[in-house]
């Protein structure tokens, strides 16, 4: 059975992957009239869903109810929004490429380290089977 911290790292992972090709894909249309950058928001989704121990859930009696929030992890998913209001330059496009470059770094550097922890829980898991 998967535990509840491996589905976490993969949606996290998931998300920030995500985030890598938006990012890369307005730095690709920087110089593109018009174009709109996108962003990609799955954090606040997922922070929900791993402090849905500490509220108080609503029950759903009927299908055609609203969820309050994801109620598993498997219901979060990376939303990619446009962003059309931020005009950067005269042609309309809003694509800062230096910025773009910092979200860029950061989620590659996240990426890396949830890479990281995934490993060292896996080599955790590894020494507790062999006994070692």
């Amino acid at each position: 059975m998967i535990d509840f911290t491996w589905k976490v790292i993969e949606k996290d992972l998931q998300g920030l992957a995500a985030r890598v090709t938006a990012s890369s894909r307005n730095i690709a249309n920087a110089n593109t009239p018009k174009y709109a950058k996108r962003i990609v928001s799955f954090e606040d989704q997922l922070r929900d869903v791993i402090d849905s121990g500490k509220k108080l859930k609503m029950k759903l009696t009927n299908d055609m109810h609203i969820p309050t929030l994801p109620n598993a992890v498997a219901d979060v998913q990376p939303v990619e929004i446009r962003v059309p209001d931020e005009i950067y330059r005269l042609d309309g496009n809003n694509v800062d490429p230096e910025r773009e470059m910092a979200i860029l770094s950061e989620a590659r550097m996240l990426y890396s380290a949830m890479s990281r922890f995934a490993a060292k829980k896996l080599n955790g898991l590894r020494t507790v089977i062999t006994g070692r």
